[in-house]
């Protein structure tokens, strides 16, 4: 070898070795912004679904009774979700076109200012039916937001990652969820000690308006990652919503069924919980909003704690044992509720919600994205993604709420779920292991 080739060689070794610190450090700075931005839409997005059920039957349903009521605000809760696949749609369209980074922005500004919105809106006594519409069209708007930030965030995070720590990578911007909704737990749980008048006229709007605040945090932090170096060197489809419902229709099927199932199972358990155990059981809405805390709080440590896992053992096993878990549980889980008793119901919510939850939701963020090549992952994984969460969480507590309401037994409740999980266990078996695939293709 000539000097010059030894030079050469040299040079390039040790630009590799300082490459590769630059490139953890700007693994960590996209890790943070994307789980911080996360934890702020996760935030604003379930703040409807936790104190929605204790006041806004009263403020934007009043003329209903209380069974109408409780159907209407759970139907406004699943526009939310509704709104999910447009968004995921035309977000992922953007995000496998232009950049996931552009997304991120995007998103995080129309989900900010539609909570924040919410928050002014006069009630229906004030305003009339205008007030009501104003809100499920912010709901809309909610949805619409998070059907992109939920698969941009967790994109970056993988694509950047090494392929041995993808799976914990990808389980941390899912983590992020659970700290919006303890922030949104312990806002509710807050709330719900003030004087009812206090609550009813200013109290439930604080936690709404304080979004803004968070929002500005959230976009600052994100202007300064940026794109992933798989993404600048795939492929760029055009059409990449078209081409991954021809090449990749498979895959898209596994992900609708496993997510409908794992969705169905946390709403059911943390959202439905809430209205379900205040109205038809007595149980003190601090109580419920407590025992939704706790549950996040766990989830918190476990989701990146499964992550992990899957990273040693493969996602399918840690997802497998997750589901079966579940549908064990639900088979209890509303006799739990009946007790009325305050600690066996906090044990309930934690266990299913908190415990049994992140078992799924931990491998799910690196596991769904390997199944798809660069250039159409975004919206494979988006459409999904957002048709399972709608036709499963999205859904789940206004199907059981009618359920309840037609049959007057939980037992209906939990054979949906068991139906659901059923359809979600033969998607498991068809996927294939996806712990060691290279992202790069």
């Amino acid at each position: 070898m000539s000097t010059n080739e030894q030079i050469t060689v040299a040079t390039a070794d040790l630009l590799a070795e300082e490459t590769i610190p630059s490139e953890r450090a700007a693994h960590r700075k996209l890790l943070l912004a994307g789980a911080i931005g996360t934890t702020i839409e996760w935030y604003d997005f379930f703040l409807y679904g936790l104190i929605a059920p204790f006041v806004f039957e009263r403020l934007f349903f009043p003329k209903f009774d209380p069974t109408a009521a409780t159907i209407a605000i759970f139907a406004t809760f699943a526009v939310g979700f509704v709104a999910r696949p447009v968004g995921g749609l035309i977000f992922g369209h953007f995000g496998d076109v232009v950049g996931r980074k552009s997304v991120l922005l995007a998103t995080m500004l129309i989900m900010g200012l539609a909570t924040m919105t919410i928050g002014f809106l006069p009630t229906y006594e004030a305003a009339g039916v205008g007030t009501t519409v104003a809100l499920v069209v912010l709901r809309f708007l909610q949805g619409f937001a998070l059907g992109g930030e939920a698969t941009a965030a967790g994109l970056m995070a993988i694509e950047s990652a090494q392929e041995k720590s993808r799976g914990l990578s990808g389980a941390i911007i899912q983590a992020a969820g659970p700290i919006g909704v303890v922030l949104a737990s312990v806002s509710a749980l807050l709330i719900t000690k003030l004087p009812e008048p206090a609550l009813l006229s200013w109290g439930w709007r604080v936690p709404f308006a304080a979004s803004g605040i968070l929002v500005a945090v959230g976009l600052y932090l994100r202007y300064g990652i940026e794109e992933t170096k798989i993404f600048r060197g795939s492929r760029v489809s055009q059409l990449p919503a078209i081409e991954a419902l021809q090449r990749h229709a498979k895959p898209i099927l596994i992900v609708f069924f496993i997510e409908l199932a794992q969705t169905s199972f946390f709403y059911l358990t943390a959202i439905y919980t809430l209205s379900y155990a205040a109205r038809e059981l007595g149980v003190a809405r601090d109580t419920l909003a407590q025992a939704v805390l706790i549950a996040n709080i766990f989830g918190f440590f476990l989701v990146p704690l499964f992550g992990a896992l899957s990273d040693r053992v493969g996602r399918k096993p840690v997802y497998s044992v997750g589901l079966a878990t579940a549908t064990l549980a639900m088979l209890f889980f509303y006799n739990a509720l009946a007790t009325q008793n305050p600690v066996i119901i906090t044990i309930a919510v934690v266990v299913t919600a908190g415990i049994i939850h992140p078992m799924m939701f931990g491998p799910e963020g690196s596991f769904f994205p390997e199944l798809f090549p660069t250039n159409v992952r975004f919206s494979g994984v988006s459409i999904g993604k957002q048709f399972g969460t709608v036709l499963g969480g999205g859904i789940a507590p206004l199907i059981a709420a009618s359920l309840f309401a037609r049959y007057g037994t939980t037992t209906a409740i939990s054979a949906y779920f068991v139906l659901l999980a059923i359809g979600g266990s033969v998607a498991l078996v068809l996927a294939k292991e996806t712990a060691k695939r290279s992202l790069d293709q």
